[in-house]
């Protein structure tokens, strides 16, 4: 019998804790704190302790959140930051927007995350930062990179957006670099209802900058220190997000146990299975598989109810907005191979074991018939 399965279930979740979120919201509205009230310093507090970092701002949304981080760096023009194209616009988009340049690096082709010894490669007089990318959830090499940046004294922005409660050898995503970046955009790990983002540190005069950047410069209402913008977290967001806190810890314990019951169900399929790093906790944001056949299967699985996709399909060197920078079809291979042949599965935490073994059953059916 066919199914409906979406590639995340926001509604169930909600089901879960709806009282929890309801109190939160209601909470909000009750006081009229609706601009950088007390919930924002709250949830400020509960996720730099969460990811082991001294500080956290919270901001508009993950894009403000690089944006900010580079402009606290004081990185612009004449800058470069090296950063893979394997990622959602948003990580070069950042860079562009402070005028810096984004240099481009192949990913490791197991891992799909930054290939150390390309960003290597990379470096030149201009280079100011690197930008790894914890893609689907699982950490990039940030022991190497972490080595790499200290000889050449370069700051290491992490974009770990998909990367709540993932791990490096023992440390939290949000505190392997100089500065992370967190999106809560609704469908992530820990997602609002709505937008919002989130810097970490433990340089507590780079959270006092972007603090500053965050809220035009001041810090009191009509005096401004610097030339800032606005890109606060919204109250009601960052009191939703401190709600839900609480339960990422078992939500990430279930997309595990989803992650690896799908590495069971899938493991006689022709195709590509996820791999983490030994030294990585991954926190399985998305669970991606790869085949050439990947567009047929896509639509096969639509057909039949199941809401898989594509993250990404054009890499960002490739894509039109890049045109300029000058790289070709081929420059990147790995990166290239992988964004023609990646599927990203069903996976959220209120998945069920028979959900799961439907979308297998008609991985199998596709792939044999």
């Amino acid at each position: 019998m066919s199914q409906s399965i979406p590639l995340v279930d926001l509604q169930a979740q909600y089901r879960a804790i709806q009282p929890t979120i309801d109190a939160a919201i209601q909470d909000v509205i009750a006081n009229t704190s609706f601009i950088m009230g007390p919930a924002v310093r709250r949830f400020e507090e509960a996720f730099a302790a969460f990811c082991g970092a001294r500080e956290c701002v919270g901001v508009s949304n993950g894009t403000a959140a690089l944006e900010l981080a580079l402009r606290a760096l004081e990185i612009g023009p004449g800058d470069e930051v090296i950063t893979v194209a394997h990622t959602f616009i948003a990580t070069a988009e950042a860079v562009s927007n402070v005028g810096a340049k984004p240099v481009f690096v192949d990913v490791d082709p197991a891992t799909y995350t930054l290939d150390c010894a390309a960003a290597a490669a990379a470096i030149t007089t201009a280079t100011r930062a690197i930008m790894p990318v914890h893609l689907y959830g699982q950490p990039a090499n940030m022991s190497c990179i972490g080595t790499l940046a200290k000889q050449h004294g370069l700051a290491v922005i992490e974009d770990a957006a998909q990367a709540h409660g993932a791990t490096w050898e023992g440390v939290q995503a949000g505190a392997l670099g100089t500065l992370a970046c967190f999106s809560f955009y609704p469908g992530k790990n820990l997602g609002a209802y709505g937008d919002a983002g989130g810097v970490t540190t433990n340089d507590a005069a780079l959270a006092e900058q972007i603090r500053l950047l965050r809220n035009h410069g001041r810090r009191s209402k009509y005096i401004h220190d610097i030339v800032g913008t606005n890109e606060r977290i919204d109250t009601l967001q960052a009191a939703i997000l401190a709600a839900k806190l609480p339960y990422l810890g078992e939500w990430t314990a279930a997309r595990q146990r989803l992650a690896a019951r799908y590495d069971e169900l899938l493991a006689e399929c022709e195709i590509v299975l996820p791999y983490v790093d030994p030294r990585a906790m991954a926190a399985w944001h998305l669970y991606v598989i790869r085949t050439p056949r990947r567009d047929e299967l896509l639509t096969y699985l639509q057909q039949h109810g199941v809401g898989a996709g594509i993250h990404y399909p054009v890499p960002l060197h490739l894509q039109p907005a890049y045109a300029h920078l000058g790289y070709r079809q081929g420059q990147l291979p790995v990166t290239e191979e992988i964004a023609a042949s990646c599927l990203s599965l069903p996976l959220y935490p209120e998945m069920t074991a028979v959900q799961q073994e439907y979308v297998a059953d008609l991985i199998y059916q596709f792939l044999n018939a």
